[in-house]
């Protein structure tokens, strides 16, 4: 591959305040502390520094080093607000790499970072309706019939489409947890209300999967193998407080369609 690197050099307070802008991106967007320091010492090392990481679940500190092991720099910055994004994680991890393999300069690391952290520009439509298929499948994976399956497109319709409306208006995510579980679970027990077919209680169940906060648990679970307890323990308490929305909008729509438990 041809090396386009160019002559230009940065000085320390640019290089470590791209480092530092890059890593609050890139735990924003919701990456594994493990991910983080891989990361962003390998753009470190590429531009002839150390850096030590200190990673808290509402910021980060960070210190840089020369090959003495002088401090050069500290900083402390919080995290930026974004939505988790696997294509941001992505395209973040990927510049890493061309910043390490010496593809591209520090002028073009920057463009290359703006553009990285850039909203992408997805369908809303096509989307949802790939989280009203998926949603439906789990239906039939757990047995559920053809009617079933409908009820739950047609709840994870629903609910998707206010979760999109309410996350656009900066709505409090627990409380948009807990009305989309809300809208789905009352329009996902009709089919036990009307007696649509004979797998009532599969598709009021899996009528509200769709809002399972997996990837907070996915990463504390990462953290917690990698010794991060502390960013650990916090993201599992999200993922907690969130599921406990969930269920907690589940019943509320159970109570309200006069559903029993058991």
């Amino acid at each position: 591959m041809t090396n386009s690197k160019t002559s230009d050099h940065p000085s320390l307070k640019q290089r470590a305040a791209f480092i530092t802008d890059y890593s609050a991106w890139l735990l924003g967007c919701g990456a594994t502390c493990i991910r983080l320091e891989k990361n962003v010492s390998r753009i470190a090392r590429a531009w002839g520094m150390r850096v030590e990481i200190t990673i808290m679940p509402r910021h980060l500190h960070m210190s840089f080093y020369n090959a003495d092991n002088d401090v050069l720099l500290s900083t402390v910055l919080p995290p930026k607000k974004t939505p988790v994004s696997f294509s941001m994680n992505t395209r973040l991890s990927r510049l890493s790499w061309q910043i390490a393999d010496g593809e591209i300069s520090f002028s073009q690391a920057n463009a290359a970072l703006q553009q990285a952290v850039a909203p992408a520009r997805e369908n809303e439509w096509v989307l949802t309706l790939m989280v009203c298929f998926a949603n439906a499948s789990f239906c039939a994976l757990f047995g559920g019939d053809a009617i079933a399956m409908a009820v739950v497109w047609m709840a994870t319709l629903a609910g998707f489409m206010l979760k999109i409306f309410l996350l656009k208006r900066h709505c409090d995510h627990r409380f948009m947890m807990f009305l989309c579980a809300l809208t789905s679970s009352v329009l996902g027990a009709t089919d036990g209300l009307f007696s649509l077919g004979t797998t009532a209680a599969v598709a009021l169940g899996t009528s509200v999967l769709y809002l399972v906060p997996g990837i907070p648990f996915l990463n504390s679970f990462s953290d917690l193998i990698y010794r991060h307890y502390v960013c650990a323990f916090s993201r599992f308490t999200d993922a907690v407080v969130l599921t406990s929305c969930l269920s907690a909008g589940l019943c509320t729509g159970m109570w309200l369609m006069n559903v029993g438990m058991f």
